[in-house]
């Protein structure tokens, strides 16, 4: 498990499926906690126009064995930037690829999409149910109201 990125000059990967996310020992793995990246400026692009579209993004974690490196998860997020998918197949995607790769006790994603076409769009995943004994906040983001 060492790091690609830690400490490394890194470029901002050309697609999610060349990034590599680094992961490294949870420093409490005997203690149940969550943990929350809030992702207010995520772009990608609508793979049908090719216009950028924006999200916030929050994504909840429990942590098991690893814990996801955050400059790794930063370059890995901004690989999007480029790609062409759906906002389902963004959010989902993030999801499930951490859950693969790190198994966590448990993760949810909230991808909260601003309007193209006067629309906003909201996709929400999650692992399975969250622990009983978790401390789970709500995720923070407004329902649109020119969301900001």
């Amino acid at each position: 498990m060492t790091p690609v990125h830690l400490g490394q000059p890194s470029r901002l990967p050309a697609s999610p499926d060349e990034a590599a996310l680094d992961y490294v020992p949870n420093p409490r793995a005997d203690t149940r906690y969550l943990v929350r990246f809030a992702v207010p400026e995520f772009t990608s692009l609508c793979p049908v126009t090719g216009q950028p579209d924006f999200a916030h993004l929050v994504i909840d974690y429990v942590p098991a064995a690893t814990i996801v490196e955050s400059k790794s998860l930063k370059l890995f997020l901004g690989s999007f930037r480029n790609h062409a998918a759906f906002h389902e197949d963004c959010t989902v995607g993030i999801g499930e690829r951490l859950v693969a790769e790190m198994a966590p006790h448990w993760l949810r994603i909230g991808g909260y999409w601003y309007p193209r076409g006067g629309i906003p769009i909201d996709v929400f995943w999650q692992s399975g149910p969250p622990p009983a004994d978790l401390w789970l906040p709500d995720q923070g983001v407004p329902p649109y109201r020119g969301r900001g």
